[in-house]
């Protein structure tokens, strides 16, 4: 499991950042160590774990494979009108020279996250996990015709750990 630090000091969210020149930053260091693989890049804002530090949720990570923690704690967007589980959401790519990968992440942190929790939310921590060691599954929501290809569960259910490549901390 490779550990990644990057300073993003420009990265704010009382206004909308520039997710193109930021995805660029993160990117390069994504594909320096990803390249070539497929991946499963799941963002965490911190600010959503207020009773412990960045380093304690990371260590959370490297020991349980996630950052859902606490099992009575109740996720958004994890209800679907089938009941399927889901571990976690993330974002699905194929490291290229040509990927583009945090962009979009920042994208949905700032705009979907002021749908979902009325503010938006600055990504701390980003998981990498080896996509062939996760299974998707396709949800949907009551009330909504689109159909959700974002959710995932781990294969090996007992070694969620084995399936991470990296944590990426940004500062």
């Amino acid at each position: 499991m490779k550990l990644i630090r990057i300073n993003l000091p420009q990265y704010k969210i009382d206004e909308l950042p520039d997710h193109e020149a930021l995805g660029k930053i993160v990117d390069q260091e994504l594909k320096k160590h990803f390249m070539g693989q497929s991946i499963l890049v799941r963002g965490i804002a911190s600010s959503e774990h207020p009773d412990i530090t960045i380093e304690e949720l990371i260590d959370t990570i490297k020991s349980t494979g996630t950052d859902r923690y606490d099992p009575t704690r109740k996720g958004d967007r994890y209800e679907n009108i089938d009941n399927k589980h889901i571990d976690m959401f993330a974002f699905p790519h194929s490291v290229t020279e040509d990927s583009s990968i945090f962009e979009d992440v920042v994208y949905g942190f700032y705009h979907s996250a002021i749908g979902v929790h009325g503010k938006p939310q600055r990504i701390d921590i980003l998981t990498i996990y080896d996509a062939t060691k996760m299974t998707k599954v396709v949800h949907q929501y009551e009330g909504r015709d689109d159909i959700k290809e974002d959710g995932y569960v781990f294969n090996d259910t007992k070694n969620r750990v084995d399936a991470i490549l990296g944590i990426v901390r940004i500062d």
